[in-house]
C-alpha cells in the first residue's frame, strides 16, 4: 500500500472523531472561561481534558507526517492549516472541509452544489471562529484595566462587527493577547467574507448565463 492511500484512508478513519474531540475541547475551555465560580478541582478537570484533547490532535499530527512521507518541514509547508490547528486547537473545528469530504466518501455523491458548499462552508466557519474568538479574547481582556469590554456578551459583540468587518470601535481590546487574536480574526473575517461574496457571485453569473442561452436569437 503506498503513503498516498496509507494517509488518505488515516484521514478518512479520523476526521470524523476528531472533529468531535474538537468540538469537546471547545466546550470544555468555555466551560473554564465563562464559568467564573467554578470549584477548582473542576477547573483542574478541564485543564486536564484540555491538555489530554491536545495530545490526541500533536499525536495525530506526528502520525500523518510519518504516512505523507516527508520530511518535517516541507509537511509544515504543505500541510499549514494542520500545523495552525495543533498550535492554536480553539480553531480546530474550521477543519470542516476534510470532514465534509470524510462523511461525503462514506454516503456517495455530494447533495449540495459547490457554490451552496462554499456558502455553508464559510457560515459555520464564521459562527465557530466568532465563538472561539470571543472566548479567547474575553479570557485576555476580563479585569484589564481600561478594559470596555466587560462581559462575554461585549465580546461576541465584538467578534460580530470585527469578523464582519464593521468595526463600530464601541469595544476594542487593549492587551497585547487581545489584540493579536483581533489581527487573526480580522484576516479571517476577510477570507471569510471574500468566499462567500466571490461563490454567490459566481452562482448570479451562471444562472444569467443559463438564462441568457435559453432566450431566442432577437431578428
Amino acid at each position: 500500500m503506498d503513503e498516498d492511500s496509507r494517509y488518505a484512508r488515516w484521514e478518512q478513519r479520523t476526521e470524523i472523531p476528531l472533529f468531535l474531540a474538537s468540538l469537546l475541547f471547545l466546550a470544555t475551555y468555555a466551560a473554564r472561561v465563562l464559568a467564573e465560580g467554578m470549584p477548582s478541582v473542576w477547573k483542574d478537570v478541564c485543564g486536564f481534558t484540555m491538555l489530554a484533547l491536545w495530545l490526541v490532535f500533536a499525536a495525530d499530527y506526528a502520525v500523518r507526517r510519518h504516512l505523507s512521507g516527508l520530511r518535517f518541514t516541507r509537511f509544515v509547508r504543505t500541510h499549514f492549516l494542520h500545523t495552525v490547528v495543533v498550535l492554536l486547537p480553539l480553531l480546530r473545528p474550521l477543519r470542516i472541509v476534510p470532514l465534509y469530504d470524510a462523511i461525503q466518501n462514506r454516503q456517495g455523491e455530494p447533495r449540495l452544489s459547490l457554490h451552496a458548499r462554499v456558502i455553508a462552508y464559510a457560515g459555520l466557519s464564521t459562527l465557530l471562529l466568532g465563538f472561539a474568538g470571543a472566548l479567547a479574547v474575553y479570557q485576555q481582556e476580563r479585569g484589564a484595566p481600561g478594559a470596555s469590554m466587560r462581559t462575554f456578551g461585549d465580546a461576541v459583540w465584538w467578534a460580530a462587527e470585527t469578523l464582519s468587518t464593521v468595526g463600530y470601535g464601541d469595544i476594542t481590546p487593549v492587551t497585547p493577547g487581545g489584540r493579536a487574536i483581533a489581527m487573526g480574526m480580522m484576516a479571517g473575517g476577510l477570507a471569510l467574507l471574500g468566499a462567500v461574496t466571490g461563490s454567490f457571485s459566481s452562482w448570479l453569473l451562471q444562472i444569467f448565463s443559463r438564462e441568457s442561452d435559453r432566450r431566442p436569437p432577437e431578428g
